[in-house]
């Protein structure tokens, strides 16, 4: 079994993909009513004191075996709180770099 710490949660199969011209063209997903309640009430992003936020991120792609898939972001996961950890930490240190380059003219 795999370690990987995924980030989002698998919502389903979607309907088969349309194609034109032999190409990708699209496909949908549908939802219902309470599946949209239950991602609005578990899966919205946070806001922040700018308002912005409050999402919730969609991603269709397809699975190993070939089948249209779609999954929901989930922000309260173990590898996304790892992400942002990273991404703090990243920042803490970025300031440094850039406190000593301030006084450049350009």
């Amino acid at each position: 079994m795999s370690d990987k710490q995924y980030d989002s949660v698998l919502v389903g199969y979607c309907e088969e993909p349309r194609y034109y011209e032999e190409n990708l063209s699209s496909w949908s997903v549908k939802l219902k009513a309470s599946e949209l309640q239950e991602m609005i009430d578990k899966y919205t992003t946070s806001v922040n004191e700018q308002g912005q936020g409050g999402n919730v991120y969609l991603k269709l792609f397809f699975s190993k075996n070939g089948k249209p898939c779609c999954s929901v972001f989930d922000p309260n996961s173990a590898a996304a709180q790892a992400r942002r950890a990273a991404k703090a930490e990243e920042a803490k240190a970025a300031p440094a770099a850039v406190a000593e380059t301030d006084d450049l003219p350009f």
